[in-house]
């Protein structure tokens, strides 16, 4: 029988209900921001970012968590030796700040909150150091301080075991006109920027396909990729600050950007407004993904609702600027390629890629 995320206990149904009911009661207390001299954007809630307005800025804050990716580093470190908490602290900054720039704004401070079941967890020197080294060095890469944090032990609620690895972030927008609006438009090109692997989402998964493997988080991926099912989960996420800040700096508008986390390809989506988002040219998923499908076994309509399938990060830019935006993401290090277009189709909503005969309605997204 085929897998799915929510056979791993996760149903967005159930979360995206509640990160609605979030939105509504959050809404009232908008007001409140008059107090300290700053308002609301209208089309703020629901974005990756939460916006707060002044005369001639914009605040962003983002609050986000690692998932259980840790999971799959302690299992890994426990078999092998390998200790991967480096890599797990710079995804951890990763799904933060890539949050925050979806608005426009550069992270400036980022905090940690790590809970643990038990304060035994930070014995193990190489296991912290490595945690620290990487958060530490994701800051770095995102331009940004390392703010603070929390550590709290939370018996009974985290097993003794573990850690919950999340934090948040703040950044700024300044000037104004810096602010990425979803100023999308029939004709707008997508740029799709590569991911590393899974990053941060459809872990849950990734663990239940392990179990089911005789060697685990050992087995061999294959697909010309020689690295073991769990090495290659564990490579660090890509941070993708630098792109943005450039277009900035450059003056080249960014219509709209997604981070592609959870909910797979259908976040390319995101707007409230109908489009079509149609990926004429999708790269062939790599070799993780191929792994994943066939051990599922994953149904590749289950694998494009879930995974990034080798896109972290979407840009929509006008016709006129592919070149000039694929040219800075070169120059910072990112590899990047035009995947399709938006079309204004009335009210349709969907993304679609015709290659693969698939098609994810707007219904199948509701974040709103």
């Amino acid at each position: 029988m085929a897998l799915s995320y929510e056979s791993s206990g996760v149903r967005y149904d159930q979360l995206d209900a509640f990160k609605r009911a979030c939105q509504q009661a959050a809404k009232t207390t908008a007001g409140l921001l008059q107090d300290h001299g700053y308002s609301e954007p209208a089309t703020t809630r629901g974005e990756s970012a939460y916006l707060i307005e002044a005369a001639d800025h914009f605040l962003a804050h983002v609050e986000e968590g690692l998932g259980t990716k840790n999971l799959v580093a302690d299992a890994v470190y426990a078999a092998t030796g390998k200790c991967f908490y480096r890599e797990i602290a710079i995804d951890t900054v990763a799904t933060i700040v890539n949050d925050l720039i979806t608005c426009g704004a550069l992270p400036i401070s980022v905090a940690m909150h790590a809970a643990v079941g038990d304060s035994g967890w930070f014995a193990d020197a190489t296991r912290t150091n490595a945690l620290v080294a990487g958060f530490a060095e994701g800051c770095k890469a995102a331009g940004a301080v390392w703010g603070g944090g929390e550590t709290p032990t939370l018996g009974g609620v985290v097993e003794p075991e573990a850690i919950v690895l999340a934090g948040s972030a703040i950044g700024k927008i300044s000037p104004k006109n810096l602010r990425i609006t979803g100023d999308v438009r029939d004709g707008d090109a997508i740029l799709f920027f590569a991911s590393s692997g899974v990053q941060t989402n459809g872990l849950s998964l990734c663990r239940r396909v392990a179990t089911q493997l005789p060697r685990g988080y050992e087995t061999p991926i294959g697909h010309g990729d020689p690295r073991s099912f769990g090495e290659a989960l564990l490579a660090p996420s890509v941070i993708y600050v630098a792109f943005v800040r450039e277009c900035q700096r450059r003056g080249l508008k960014l219509n709209y950007v997604a981070h592609v986390t959870g909910h797979g390809w259908r976040k390319l989506m995101r707007l409230d407004e109908p489009f079509v988002y149609e990926i004429t040219a999708p790269r062939p998923a790599p070799a993780l993904f191929r792994f994943l499908q066939e051990a599922g076994p994953i149904q590749e309509r289950e694998m494009y609702a879930t995974f990034n399938m080798g896109v972290g990060f979407a840009a929509y830019v006008a016709p006129e600027q592919v070149e000039a935006a694929l040219e800075i993401a070169r120059a910072t290090g990112y590899d990047a390629w035009q995947a399709g277009r938006v079309k204004k189709s009335g009210l349709r909503k969907a993304v679609v890629v015709p290659s693969l005969g698939l098609e994810f309605g707007g219904e199948t997204l509701q974040v709103r």
